[in-house]
């Protein structure tokens, strides 16, 4: 299994980015898929999560109403969608996947509960 994650970069506070990864090896929607991000320093933490079917996704409080986590079944990607950016949320982000779960099961929110990784890619929040 592969996840390959990008969309990172360089943005202004208040600014937007969207990160896309892609998973290949496995069957997508067999998938329940986190986002959780390491700033240096710091240990990793969860950011947000999907179910299989899309109808539930969850995010750490620091994310909520300002992230947007999404997945596309036919294009095997999952999205997270960034705005109004804080210079704390500078990271590597790093998305992740499980395929032990069911359909409507809950997503876990702790690095552990992932089998699978992408590489990382680099978010840096200016101020």
């Amino acid at each position: 299994v592969q996840l390959q994650a990008y969309g990172g970069g360089l943005v202004q506070a208040g600014g937007s980015l969207r990160l896309s990864c892609t998973v290949s090896g496995r069957t997508f929607s067999r998938a329940t898929l986190g986002w959780f991000r390491q700033a240096p320093g710091k240990e990793r933490e969860f950011v947000a999560a999907i179910s299989r079917n899309a109808r539930g996704t969850y995010y750490a409080d620091s994310a909520k109403g300002r992230f947007t986590i999404s997945r596309d079944n036919d294009k095997k990607t999952v999205y997270l969608q960034m705005a109004s950016l804080k210079s704390e949320d500078t990271a590597v982000y790093y998305c992740a996947a499980d395929f032990s779960l069911i359909l409507t099961a809950t997503p876990g929110n702790t690095p552990g509960e992932y089998d699978y990784w992408g590489q990382g890619t680099q978010v840096t929040v200016s101020s």
